[in-house]
């Protein structure tokens, strides 16, 4: 193994228990655990700092998204390079619950308490693999991945409700999501107003397909919205600082999802747009990626 590892979880020369694939590439590292045939790639996400949410100017922010504040990862992590797709939860779950089936695009139609289950599933199947739901800190400092702009690929200037032209290489929104579509099951986009494409007939698409992140990571932005782990919450006051923030909640409690998805306006496609929905609630625009803890030093 390269000296670009050191200090890496793999820096050893060793894979985790659980990796299937190994290594490293242009954008980091890399391992990958298989189930049923179906792999799932996970990138290493180094600790650090960023600021969470938006600045006042941004545009197409929402309130809730500020006040911006400075938040520290103070451990790497694991996290999925594409959301979860079809093919793996069905190897899991044993059904597909997807309106648009396609075992290479993202699973959706599937609530928090649902992807809760697909986790402890996986880990019967896989035991020590470890897999949960990324809090939302983690969630926002994976997509920004070390830019400080609206998305990962730069400033959003927003033409219309779903036309702003920086999204078209890093996302499926309601802009693009139908144009060579290519299934049968469709939603309706004719009377989608101000695409920055034309389209009548939109949808998910296959995962991995759109420019990446700096760090590797495909479908941050669009696609589906992804859940995470926290209960939803309002942010602390301007100029706190805080270490790995996660709102565990109660029950019940509405949880956040976050990156908007095919049929989203564009102002929804930005790293720091929050969205919310009960535990219960699936739609066939929410999905989910994966998380995983660095295993203890030992």
């Amino acid at each position: 193994m390269s000296a670009a590892l050191r200090g890496h979880p793999l820096g050893g020369g060793c894979p985790p228990v659980w990796a299937c694939s190994w290594g490293q590439d242009r954008w980091g590292v890399f391992a990958g655990f298989v189930i049923d045939g179906i792999e799932q790639r996970m990138r290493w996400i180094p600790r650090g700092s960023f600021i969470m949410g938006s600045p006042p100017d941004e545009p197409g922010r929402w309130d809730d998204e500020g006040p911006a504040h400075e938040v520290e990862i103070t451990r790497g992590f694991w996290l999925g390079d594409t959301p979860v797709t079809q093919g793996l939860w069905e190897a899991v779950m044993g059904a597909n619950p997807s309106r648009f089936k396609d075992p290479r695009r993202p699973v959706e139609t599937v609530s928090w308490e649902e992807c809760q289950a697909f986790c402890a599933a996986l880990e019967r199947l896989a035991p020590g693999l470890g897999v949960r739901l990324p809090s939302e800190a983690e969630w926002e400092y994976a997509c920004r991945a070390g830019t400080e702009t609206a998305t990962y690929a730069g400033a959003i200037k927003i033409l219309g409700e779903r036309y702003a032209p920086v999204l078209d290489a890093i996302a499926w929104y309601g802009g693009n999501s139908g144009v060579g579509y290519d299934l049968g099951e469709a939603a309706d986009s004719t009377g989608w107003q101000n695409k920055q494409h034309e389209h009548s007939r939109a949808g998910t698409r296959r995962v991995g397909q759109k420019q990446g992140n700096p760090w590797g990571l495909h479908d941050m932005l669009g696609n589906v919205y992804e859940w995470c782990s926290d209960a939803w919450h309002s942010y602390s006051s301007a100029g706190s600082s805080q270490q790995d923030p996660l709102h565990a909640g109660s029950t019940g409690d509405l949880r956040v999802a976050r990156g908007g998805g095919w049929r989203s306006y564009a102002r929804l496609v930005r790293a720091a747009y929050r969205f919310r929905d009960p535990p219960g609630v699936c739609g066939d625009d929410l999905g989910l990626r994966l998380a995983r803890d660095q295993e203890p030093a030992k």
